[in-house]
């Protein structure tokens, strides 16, 4: 009998806001990371205009940041992908997208620390009920 465990989150409180991701992506969230994320949020919502983000950690390890908005938001995506995501969806669709184009860069730590994060996110991803969604808005 194959037991699974379901992957949880953990929105992170003041303090670990900026621990949590300095220890997994280090200088390079405030000045990389985060505003990849913003821009493919931009990009993929134009009734995204901005806000407060959550940030959550993942029980397997991963993490992941959306807006703090019960709001949704239609999303019309390059690959041809239109549909309405919740805040939380279109949190992780543009984390999963920034994770993909970063784990590209010449920079073979952080590339690695995002392919990781990006395996992490959609293991979560997968569990979710927008896990449709959000993978007609990534593939």
């Amino acid at each position: 009998m194959m037991c699974t465990t379901t992957i949880t989150r953990q929105r992170l409180n003041d303090s670990e806001r900026i621990d949590f991701p300095a220890q997994l992506f280090g200088v390079h969230f405030p000045l990389l990371v985060e505003p990849i994320v913003y821009a493919f949020t931009e990009s993929m919502s134009r009734e995204y205009k901005g806000g407060y983000w959550e940030f959550y950690k993942l029980s397997n390890g991963g993490f992941y940041m959306a807006p703090d908005s019960g709001s949704y938001f239609p999303v019309a995506c390059q690959n041809g992908y239109e549909g309405v995501l919740s805040a939380d969806a279109l949190g992780i669709t543009a984390c999963l997208y920034a994770y993909s184009h970063l784990s590209f860069l010449d920079n073979p730590v952080l590339a690695e620390t995002c392919a990781e994060q990006y395996h992490l996110l959609r293991d979560y991803m997968l569990e979710q009920t927008e896990a449709e969604g959000i993978l007609g808005a990534i593939d």
